[in-house]
């Protein structure tokens, strides 16, 4: 685990490993503001987070967790939804440890990929935000628990196709245009 942290925090001394992560931020922005489906009140496919699961998978924990944090605050600096509450800061930060842990310089799997959502959607989604939520807009937390239950159930094999598509091509893209180089396993996902 040291070692893979120490790889990870070392990542930030490649300049061009910094120029990807702000390529990263403006997609995040743009996804954010534009990509998003709605199904019904409560369920929203959104893509802005896919930037993030990606500096994660390509650059580890360290950056993940740097990255999720600083790219949270600066959203909510250029789209303010309700207020800011530096729990949801620290949930960005805490799912950029979670995924940059799991997915970091190993093969892409949906395995590895389901058990990271399944993770970050437990820990995260489900018990931090509600708590949260709750926190900011006095509702019980078991009130509000049942039904965010439901979605991030919903939502986990929805995501974690998203995220195993997506890393998948991108990697590859990556390591054809010379940008990333990975042993043939790990671009192929064996």
């Amino acid at each position: 685990m040291k070692k893979m942290l120490l790889s990870s925090l070392h990542e930030l001394k490649s300049t061009r490993n910094v120029a990807l992560c702000g390529l990263f931020a403006a997609l995040a922005i743009v996804l954010g503001m534009v990509a998003t489906i709605s199904i019904g009140p409560y369920i929203r496919i959104g893509f802005s987070g896919l930037p993030n699961r990606m500096v994660e998978f390509l650059f580890g924990p360290v950056v993940g967790c740097f990255f999720g944090g600083a790219l949270d605050i600066l959203k909510y600096l250029l789209k303010p939804e309700g207020p800011f509450f530096f729990g949801f800061t620290l949930n960005a930060m805490l799912a950029g440890v979670i995924y940059g842990s799991i997915l970091y310089q190993k093969p892409i799997s949906i395995k590895r990929i389901v058990l990271a959502e399944f993770l970050c959607k437990v820990l995260v989604n489900c018990l931090l935000n509600t708590l949260w939520l709750s926190i900011l807009y006095g509702q019980g937390f078991l009130a509000i628990l049942p039904m965010r239950i439901l979605k991030n159930a919903v939502m986990l094999p929805i995501d974690s196709f998203i995220l195993w598509f997506t890393l998948t091509y991108v990697k590859k893209f990556l390591v054809r245009s010379g940008f990333f180089s990975a042993p043939a396993a790990a671009v192929n996902g064996k």
